[in-house]
C-alpha cells in the first residue's frame, strides 16, 4: 500500500476553518465527509457537505514512543502502510470500507473490529485531537503523548460521535508492535458450548486476539511470541484455520455483515442466545453480535435493553428511523448541552446521531 506523499499532503486547516465561520453565520447546516465510505452507518443527511479530504498527510509518526499524528483526511491504508513498514499497527483494527476510508473518519465513527474486547477500543487509543467547534475555533484537546494526557477527557468525546461535536483536523493515536505470530483455530461447536469454553479462556493470560462464531463453528485468532501462541494452540485444541477469513471480518466482507439492512447488538458477553428469529453471527466472545431479521426494530431493541445491552440498525435505516437506542432523558439532556457547548448554532452534522442532536 503507499503512503502519503509530499505533493499529496496538504494542510487546508485555515480554509475548513473559514467554510464553518460562513455556515455558523447563515446558520447553513454541514455534513463533514472524509472519504464518505460510512456514509450509510448513523441518520441520513442532505445536509451541504464539507469534505475534508484534502487536509491529509502525517503530520509526525514517531515509532520508539507508539505515536501517530495524522491529518483527518488521510487515507488509513496509509497510515497502516506506514506503521507497518516499522512492524506496528492501530491495535484496535477498524475495519476500513475502502482506499477513501480516512483516520477521521475511524475516530469519528469509533468502530472497531475483532480485537476490541482483547486489546480496547477506539477511545483507548486516542490521545489528543485538534478540532474545529462550531464558531470555526480551533481546539486542541488532549496531547501526543500518554504522560501529556491527564484532566478531563475531552479528546475522547471524539471517538464515536460522529462528528456531531465538530470537524476533526487532526488525531493523535497510540499505536502498537505488530505480534510475532498468529494463528486461527476452528472448533466445531455451538453457541452454548462456545460461551462455555470461552469463559474459562479469557480467565487466563492466553494471547486470544479474536473469537467469533458464525453459526456452525467457533473461530479463534491466537496473536503474540511464537511460544505463547504454540502452547496456547495445543492447550486449545481444534483444527487449524486460514486468517484470511479474520481480515474479511475486520472489514465487514463475510456475507452476513454485507446485507442491506443489518443490526448490531452489544449485549454482556453470557446473555446467551437471544430470542430473535434470523441469521446470526458472534463477534467479541460473544459481546458484538451481529443479525440479519425480519423482526420488528422495536422488538429488536427491546430484546437487547432487556438482557443489559443495545441494538444499533448498523445499515438500511429509512429516512425517517431511528439508528440507535433512544437515550434517557437525562442522558439525551447531557449530549444536548455537549453539543450546546461545542456547536451554539447546532450546523455540524446535526440529526446524524439522534434527531435531537
Amino acid at each position: 500500500m503507499p503512503t502519503s506523499t509530499a505533493c499529496r499532503d496538504a494542510d487546508v486547516a485555515e480554509s475548513l476553518a473559514d467554510a464553518v465561520r460562513r455556515a455558523s453565520e447563515t446558520h447553513t447546516p454541514l455534513r463533514i465527509v472524509g472519504g464518505d465510505s460510512k456514509r450509510f452507518f448513523g441518520r441520513p443527511s442532505t445536509d451541504d457537505v464539507l469534505s475534508v479530504a484534502s487536509h491529509r498527510g502525517v503530520i509526525a509518526y514517531e515509532p520508539t514512543e507508539l505515536v501517530i499524528t495524522a491529518r483527518a483526511g488521510t487515507p488509513i491504508v496509509d497510515i497502516e502502510a506506514l506503521l507497518a513498514t516499522r512492524g506496528q499497527m492501530l491495535a484496535f483494527e477498524p475495519p476500513v470500507f475502502g482506499p477513501t476510508s480516512t483516520i477521521g473518519g475511524v475516530v469519528a465513527t469509533g468502530l472497531s473490529g475483532p480485537r476490541r474486547p482483547f486489546a480496547g477500543a477506539v477511545r483507548d487509543f486516542v490521545l489528543g485531537v485538534t478540532v474545529l467547534d462550531g464558531q470555526g475555533r480551533s481546539l486542541r484537546l488532549g496531547g501526543t503523548v500518554v504522560k501529556n494526557v491527564a484532566g478531563f477527557d475531552g479528546f475522547r468525546l471524539m471517538a464515536g460521535a460522529l462528528g456531531c461535536l465538530g470537524v476533526l483536523l487532526d488525531v493523535s493515536l497510540r499505536v502498537v508492535p505488530k505480534p510475532r505470530a498468529e494463528r486461527a483455530l476452528s472448533l466445531q461447536l455451538d453457541n452454548s458450548a462456545s460461551a462455555t469454553l470461552l469463559t474459562g479462556l479469557v480467565r487466563r493470560p492466553l494471547p486470544v486476539s479474536g473469537a467469533f462464531h458464525d453459526g456452525a463453528r467457533l473461530n479463534l485468532r491466537l496473536s503474540g511470541a511464537d511460544a505463547a501462541v504454540a502452547q496456547a494452540a495445543r492447550e486449545i485444541g481444534g483444527e487449524d484455520a486460514p486468517l484470511g477469513p479474520w481480515d474479511d471480518l475486520r472489514h465487514m466482507r463475510l456475507p452476513l455483515l454485507s446485507a442491506p439492512r443489518l443490526w448490531r447488538l452489544a449485549v454482556p458477553r453470557t446473555a446467551g442466545d437471544l430470542t430473535l428469529e434470523g441469521r446470526w453471527l458472534h463477534d467479541w466472545a460473544g459481546a458484538q453480535r451481529w443479525l440479519v431479521t425480519d423482526e420488528l426494530a422495536d422488538q429488536v431493541r427491546a430484546v437487547a435493553v432487556a438482557v443489559g445491552g443495545h441494538a444499533t440498525l448498523f445499515r438500511g435505516a429509512g429516512p425517517d428511523e431511528a439508528v440507535f437506542t433512544s437515550l434517557p432523558p437525562p442522558l439525551l439532556a447531557l449530549h444536548q448541552r455537549l453539543k450546546a457547548t461545542f456547536d451554539p448554532a447546532g450546523i455540524i452534522n446535526p440529526g446524524r446521531m439522534y434527531k435531537e442532536l
